[in-house]
Parts: C-alpha cells; sequence; structure tokens
C-alpha cells in the first residue's frame, strides 16, 4: 500500500515539471551563507580592480623602477639544509594563488556534496555552456595566432574571473539576480577546474617523478581524512603544505595542488544528531560556564560544520581581500610608455586575446547554453532568460586572474605585454557588451530580473490551508515543510515560541513541500497527514510525525492513526486516494511558483523569509510585516 501510496503521488508529477520537487540544499540554512560569500567576491572585485589600477599607475609613473625592484625582490623560507627561495611576484602567483585555487576547490566540492552540482540534471546546461566556453575562445584565440611562439598562449583567454564577473553583474545587470549568479558560479566551476588542469599539464616545466608520487602518497592521505571523517582542520592544513612542496619540487604548477586538496575536502549537510549534541554542549557551557565546558562546547560546534565549509569561512575573506588583489598589483603594471602601447594595439596578440575573451565567450558560454537547452538536455534556472544567458556570457570575458596568471607562465616578454594589455581591454569591452545585452533583453524580451518568485502564489485560504490561530489573525506565518527534515523539526519549536509571544495576532500556516531524493519518507508522510486531517486530526498528526521523525515506514504511519483514535481502515484508504495525494502536489506546485526550493521555507505576510528563522527574526520580520500593509502592499 505505500508503494501505492508513493505511486499515486508522483503521477501527478509526470504532468508538468512545475510539481516535481527538486533535490536541493536547506534553503534557510544556506541562504545567508551564499549571499555572504556573493558580497565577499564582490567586494574583492573592487579591491582588485582598485589594485590593478594602482599597479597600472605605478608602472607608467617615474617610481616604475621600484615597481620592479618590488617584485624582483628575493624571499625564502628555510628550516635546516632544505629551503625555497622565489621572488616577491613569485611567492604571489605560485604560493598565495594556491590558496586561491584551494579555495575554488572547496566550492565545487562543496558544490558537488551538497549544492547546485548535486542535481545532475541541472548540471548539464551550465557543464555544455562551461566546456564551450573554455573551447571555443581557445579556437577564436588560435584563428588570429595559428603559428608560431604567439600560438602557445591559447591558455591566456580560457579562463574567467569570478569575482570581477560578480561585480561587473551588480554593476550592470539585473537589480535582482540571484539565480543567474548561482547558474554564473555554477559554470564558472566548471571553468576554473578546466583552467587549472590546463595550468598543470600545459604550462609546467619538466614533471620529475619522485616528489610527484610523494604527492600522490599525500593526496591517497587526503582521501584517508576523509574517509574516517576527521573533524579538525589542521591535518588536512598540514598535509595541504606538504602537497604543495610535493608537487612543486615536481616541476607541476601549484595550483593543481591546490585545486585538487580542495576537491578532496568534502562537505556534508549538519546531521540532526551532531547538530543537537552541540546544543545540549552550549547548553551545559551556559549552566557552568568553565574554561573546559566552554571548550568541550567549541569543539562540539566545530564537529557540527564539516572542514570544508569552516575553511572555506576562514579562507575565503583572506583570498577575496588579499591574495587577489596582491596578485592583481603584481601582474597588471605593465610599462605602456615608449611605444608600447601602440605596438600591443598592433599585436595579433592583443587582439586574439580581445577575440578570443569578449566573442569566444559569448558564442561558447551563450551559444552553448541555448543550445543545451535547445536539444532538451536540460533548462535554463527559473527567472533566468535566454537574454540574460547571453549578457553573462559576455561578462564571462572578463579573464583577469586565471589569464594573467598563465601569461606570467609564457617565457616571452614581448607576448606578456601585448596579453595583458589584451586582457585589461576586453574587461573593459566584456563589461560593456554585458550591459548592452542586459538592457535589450530588458527592453525586447521582457527579462528585468533574474531571480525567484519572492511572492507566495496561492494565497491563504482557511478553507483549504492547515491554520494554527485565529483566520482572521493581523500576521500570517507560511512554512513549507518536509515531515523527515530535521530542521523542520526544529522549526517547530521556533513556532511554538512565537505562537507564545503573539498569541491571536499570529496565525502559523503549514504546506506540504517533500523533498523525496534527500528524505525518502517525506512524500507518504505528508499524504498521512492529509489522510488524517480528512479525519479533522491534521495538527495531531503533524505533531506525531515530527517526533517519530526516524519512525515513518507504513506500519508507523498507521500506528499512529490507531494511536490518535482515528478510523484506521479509512485512514489506509486515503493513504492510496489520488485525491488525498493531489492535495499534496498542489502544495509542491505552489512551493515552486512561489520560490520555495527547499525546507524548511518561510513566508512572513506573503513574502518569502531569508536569512535566519529563530524566533526573535521572524517575530521582527512579522510585526514589519504589519507595518508594512499599513503603509501599502508594495512597502519596503
Amino acid at each position: 500500500m505505500a508503494a501505492q501510496a508513493l505511486a499515486a503521488l508522483r503521477r501527478g508529477r509526470h504532468r508538468g515539471d512545475t510539481t516535481r520537487p527538486r533535490r536541493t540544499e536547506l534553503v534557510a540554512q544556506v541562504g545567508g551563507p551564499l549571499r555572504r560569500y556573493l558580497r565577499t567576491e564582490a567586494g574583492g572585485a573592487g579591491l582588485m580592480l582598485a589594485a590593478a589600477l594602482v599597479a597600472l599607475v605605478w608602472a607608467n609613473s617615474p617610481w616604475s623602477a621600484s615597481y620592479e625592484a618590488l617584485w624582483h625582490l628575493e624571499a625564502g623560507v628555510r628550516v635546516g639544509g632544505a629551503g625555497l627561495e622565489m621572488d616577491l611576484k613569485h611567492w604571489v602567483d605560485d604560493a598565495l594563488m594556491v590558496l586561491f585555487f584551494f579555495v575554488i576547490g572547496l566550492e565545487v566540492a562543496r558544490e558537488l556534496s551538497v549544492g547546485e552540482l548535486t542535481q545532475r540534471r541541472r548540471v548539464v546546461v551550465p557543464l555544455v555552456a562551461g566546456v564551450a566556453g573554455v573551447v571555443v575562445p581557445a579556437l577564436v584565440y588560435l584563428a588570429v595566432n595559428p603559428s608560431g611562439p604567439a600560438a602557445a598562449g591559447w591558455g591566456a583567454v580560457i579562463g574567467t574571473d569570478t569575482a570581477f564577473l560578480l561585480g561587473a553583474l551588480a554593476l550592470v545587470g539585473p537589480r535582482t539576480a540571484t539565480q543567474l549568479r548561482i547558474f554564473l558560479l555554477t559554470l564558472t566551476v566548471i571553468d576554473d577546474v578546466v583552467a587549472v588542469t590546463v595550468i598543470g599539464v600545459v604550462y609546467s616545466d619538466e614533471p620529475r617523478v619522485l616528489p610527484l608520487l610523494g604527492a600522490v602518497a599525500l593526496l591517497g592521505v587526503l582521501v584517508l581524512l576523509a574517509r574516517v571523517r576527521a573533524w579538525r582542520a589542521w591535518p588536512y592544513v598540514v598535509v595541504t603544505v606538504a602537497l604543495w612542496s610535493a608537487v612543486v619540487a615536481g616541476g607541476v604548477h601549484g595550483a593543481i595542488a591546490g585545486m585538487l586538496a580542495g576537491l578532496l575536502i568534502p562537505a556534508r549537510t549538519p546531521e540532526r544528531s551532531t547538530v543537537e549534541g552541540a546544543a545540549r554542549l552550549v547548553r551545559a557551557f551556559r549552566q557552568s560556564p568553565l574554561p573546559s565546558a566552554g571548550r568541550t562546547a567549541q569543539q562540539g560546534l566545530a564537529r557540527a560544520v564539516s572542514v570544508n565549509e569552516r575553511l572555506q569561512v576562514v579562507l575565503h575573506p583572506w583570498t577575496s581581500y588579499v591574495v587577489v588583489p596582491l596578485f592583481a598589483l603584481a601582474n597588471a603594471g605593465v610599462d605602456l610608455r615608449g611605444g608600447a602601447l601602440e605596438e600591443a594595439l598592433r599585436s595579433p596578440v592583443t587582439w586574439g586575446v580581445v577575440a578570443g575573451l569578449v566573442g569566444g565567450k559569448v558564442l561558447g558560454v551563450g551559444g552553448g547554453a541555448l543550445l543545451a537547452v535547445r536539444a532538451g538536455l536540460g533548462r535554463l534556472p527559473q527567472g533566468v532568460g535566454p537574454g540574460q544567458v547571453v549578457g553573462g556570457a559576455a561578462l564571462s570575458g572578463i579573464g583577469f586572474t586565471v589569464s594573467l596568471l598563465i601569461i606570467g607562465l609564457v617565457d616571452d616578454q614581448d607576448f606578456r605585454e601585448a596579453a595583458t594589455v589584451g586582457v585589461l581591454l576586453a574587461a573593459v569591452l566584456a563589461t560593456a557588451l554585458g550591459g548592452l545585452a542586459f538592457r535589450l533583453a530588458a527592453r525586447l524580451l521582457g527579462e528585468r530580473t533574474a531571480d525567484l518568485p519572492v511572492r507566495l502564489s496561492l494565497p491563504v485560504d482557511p478553507a483549504r490551508d492547515h491554520v494554527r490561530g485565529r483566520a482572521d489573525a493581523p500576521m500570517t506565518l507560511v512554512e513549507y515543510l518536509d515531515f523527515e527534515c530535521p530542521f523542520c523539526a526544529r522549526a517547530t519549536g521556533v513556532t511554538t515560541e512565537l505562537r507564545a509571544e503573539l498569541g491571536d495576532d499570529l496565525r502559523y500556516v503549514v504546506r506540504h513541500l517533500p523533498l523525496p531524493d534527500v528524505h525518502p519518507h517525506a512524500e507518504l508522510a505528508a499524504v498521512a497527514a492529509e489522510a488524517a486531517a480528512a479525519q479533522g486530526r491534521f495538527w495531531e498528526m503533524h505533531d506525531l510525525l515530527f517526533a517519530h521523525q526516524d519512525e515513518l515506514e507504513l506500519p508507523d504511519l498507521l500506528g499512529y492513526a490507531g494511536r490518535l483514535g482515528l478510523d484506521v481502515e479509512r485512514f489506509a484508504r486515503d493513504l492510496d486516494d489520488d485525491d488525498v495525494a493531489a492535495r499534496v502536489r498542489e502544495d509542491v506546485a505552489s512551493a515552486e511558483a512561489s520560490g520555495a526550493r527547499g525546507t524548511p521555507t518561510f513566508f512572513v505576510g506573503g513574502r518569502r523569509h531569508r536569512g535566519p528563522y529563530d524566533a526573535a527574526t521572524l517575530a521582527a520580520e512579522l510585526r514589519a510585516s504589519v507595518a508594512r500593509t499599513h503603509h501599502g502592499p508594495d512597502a519596503r
């Protein structure tokens, strides 16, 4: 009967994609971190632009000799008889930038484990666009520079600078572009992996076997640490530093060590038992604030969050605000005096880079994405239009960081100067072209935003919805939930606090959003709640299901029905009733149309709530919603 009930619910899914719940991250858990990530990237882009301008002015000033002298200053690290010496520029390019690629590897591992890349069908379009966005620009460059030493510089046009791209998107893109940002981030993840592979394979020195064998062994250590779920960060850091040393000693650029190490440090969603254990330790510290209890609580909190995400939180600001701006300062200083600019503008290298980054990225990324959609391989993210994809493709022509890194690996001064000018010129042209594409998309195609819906698509109806509280209460909180989601279970305590604080001024509404890809019993549990509702006992079943999240098999549900005094035979028939399952599908469809992508998702006064969902935050938002109502429905 359980199989029949699930089949009844799933039959409705095939009537249209809008009713199909997607496997996704828990929105309330990751919305804040994602927005902080985007803000950090945009802020880092501003610093990087400032550093690049300082480098250009400095290199073309009367003090240009000091610029060259600074980056050729030798520095080294020595322990006993072993040591490593490089000039400052190489320390930035070959050591600090490894930290940048390490963070990228961490981000990719996280997306593969718990993020956007877990949804394989949603990956296809950005995957095709990302691969085409590497291949097509390289072919365009080689069409301009088909032979000779300049042909070896094709790698300069394959990369996209994520920070600059997001900064330019904030400047010239749609007013709200969260979904487009996520799409472009997914695309640049693929781009970065390919670019680092090219650096490691094509632009490295002659490999030395013994150090590289040591590097392989160290990769095995990282795999072992992940397998045994080592929760402290320092073992991963120590092994990563040793891996970088072995890779550099083996004649391979250190960027590939950073990327591989980051990829091997997995992320995971917090486990309910671990989170609750950390909460108990914090409560113990509050009751007995001793140093030993505080340290135990700290360790418990650390265990609840994966090493991957903890390292990202610590390292991402450093890479965005220090490492990448330093890299721009060290690499963007091209002396354009004495006819060097005119010579660069006559060079096919310069225009090959411009053509590859500007034209090649539009054709590769934009064309690849739209062709993949046309071929039925996938679809664009909800809220993102084809014109906006073209605009994003144009902005992906801002190569900067990866481009300058690869340019610096080519042993030809004339090439480096001409290619650097091309990268800088391409950044300006790509931003202008992207801005034009977004304006045309808004004017001709009506694509003015690139975000999920923020308003509740299906208004609350007390005759249909499950409501706790007065039907005409001034404050309305709607929650889309999944009975197997541990965070939804924790949220039930929050709503209890809210009802105690706000009393009759609050009506709390529950709607279903089961996520069967991650919670296999959630669909049947949702149908069970509706079957209980048919006998007037929805809220009692709601509370029982959350109290027994680990016991949601069919016999368990029938037992709960008996415990509540329901007609068990009728309850069992309703579990297989397509009309009951249709009620769940209606909620799933309304969640999709309202922009709810995971659980728990809250709507306050009809608008999707973003950020923390503790009782104090939600209470403040609910009171603010009443104030907005008094000042008009569109008040902010």
